[in-house]
């Protein structure tokens, strides 16, 4: 069988003690890595290889592998899916493929969290992706059909992981809104390190409007107090804009950063699922 992964990261070239076989991947050095899962390899690393991240990946901060789910299937047709056990609409993708692809993806990340992208899942947040960015990498499952014979995520331990209360045709997009969320809270890949302290989510609030020049247009100005020079009045501000615009917005968020004043153990960065 065809070596069934597929790297995206930049590969650290050296001596080997090991003779390295013919078409061997050398291993990334020093990275953050994603390996994921996915009937659909061709569609990475897409938006991940622009901007700050896809330099970040090129720089060697991180690095993404695909493992092609297809090269599991079974038969000379390479099924992956088969009818619900049960009965009903669609096809579930079949345990005795998805098991052995996971445990291929696991062998090259050991000690880094199982991800499955599906809208019964736990919400993604910040939070998560903190945890996420701490530690060596994450291997990610990309869903398709009607979903996953539930013994191959319960056979290495998947944490259901959603976007939102919405459902996609595949996990694809999903697992790229994750990996970029996650990556950009490693060091060195925004440059400026602070620029995260501030963003939204970061304290459990939305995040201050923002201003830049011309100082008026069309009529709109730029609050006084930005121009002011007053970094204790600015600050000031940034976070009563914060407050407001969290308690319009997201009531939910609001609740949760007075109940985290009352009793700081609650906060954001303890919410959610603890065995992540």
């Amino acid at each position: 069988m065809p070596a069934p992964t597929r790297s995206h990261g930049r590969l650290a070239i050296g001596p080997s003690a090991r003779p390295r076989a013919l078409g061997e991947d050398p291993r990334p050095v020093d990275a953050w890595a994603a390996h994921v899962v996915t009937l659909f390899p061709e569609l990475f690393p897409g938006p991940l290889d622009a901007s700050l991240v896809g330099r970040a990946r090129a720089a060697g901060l991180w690095a993404l592998e695909t493992v092609d789910l297809r090269r599991f299937g079974l038969g000379r047709h390479r099924k992956v899916d088969d009818t619900p056990a049960g009965g009903g609409a669609g096809l579930v993708m079949r345990a005795d493929v998805v098991g052995p692809a996971l445990a291929h993806a696991r062998a090259g990340l050991p000690g880094a969290p199982v991800l499955y992208l599906s809208p019964r899942g736990r919400r993604f947040d910040q939070a998560m992706a903190r945890r996420l960015a701490a530690g060596p990498g994450a291997v990610i499952l990309c869903g398709r059909f009607e979903g996953v014979d539930e013994r191959a995520l319960e056979a290495h331990g998947a944490l259901e992981v959603s976007l939102g209360d919405f459902v996609m045709t595949g996990g694809e997009i999903a697992a790229m809104a994750l990996i970029d969320a996650t990556v950009r809270l490693r060091g060195g890949v925004l440059g400026n390190e602070a620029s995260t302290e501030e963003e939204s989510f970061s304290h459990g609030l939305l995040e201050h409007p923002h201003y830049t020049k011309p100082a008026s247009w069309e009529g709109m100005e730029t609050p006084d107090v930005l121009l002011s020079g007053d970094h204790a009045a600015v600050a000031r501000w940034r976070r009563a804009e914060a407050e407001r615009l969290t308690r319009e917005r997201r009531p939910d968020l609001w609740r949760a950063a007075m109940k985290m004043e009352l009793d700081p153990a609650e906060g954001p960065e303890r919410s959610g699922d603890e065995k992540e």
